[in-house]
């Protein structure tokens, strides 16, 4: 008989220290000021498993617009992302906006999909208040408040 133990995930907080989660939560929220210091260090915790995710991906992985604004906070402090980089996920990697063919890797919902699902294959806490398109129907231009929407506040 083959006894499985499953491990609880691992919130992804803990990838940096709290003195850097503290200068990211203070980034964001001074851009966000509607961010609570609750939903800025969760922030934090999502942006870190999307990247710790991505680095061993062998697929196109995309975060939620959120997860990317998290991002960029982290990448304006160039000697602490590439020492994270490194020394915790064992190589860089590059911020590369851009689109992907939709035929071949999906569509930003599938892409954000997929990159929830690897998050989790990784062990990593997924909170998804960080990536709220994917309870949303596929994107019809309708600019009913989306991230690109004209009506986005």
């Amino acid at each position: 008989m083959t006894v499985i133990q499953e491990r609880p995930a691992t919130d992804a907080r803990t990838l940096i220290s709290a003195t850097l989660r503290a200068t990211l939560a203070s980034n964001m929220q001074a851009k966000f000021p509607e961010l609570s210091d609750d939903q800025a260090e969760r922030g934090i915790g999502q942006m870190l498993a999307s990247l710790a995710a991505g680095a061993h991906s062998d697929t196109p992985l995309s975060p939620s617009p959120l997860v990317d604004d998290f991002w960029h906070a982290f990448l304006l402090h160039t000697q602490a992302y590439q020492d994270f980089c490194g020394q915790t996920l064992g190589k860089f990697v590059h911020h590369q906006p851009g689109f992907l063919d939709k035929e071949e890797h999906g569509g930003g919902k599938a892409l954000r999909a997929r990159t929830v699902d690897a998050i989790v294959a990784a062990g990593f806490v997924i909170d998804m208040e960080f990536w709220p398109e994917l309870d949303l129907a596929d994107c019809s231009q309708c600019h009913a408040n989306c991230h690109n929407s004209p009506k986005h506040a």
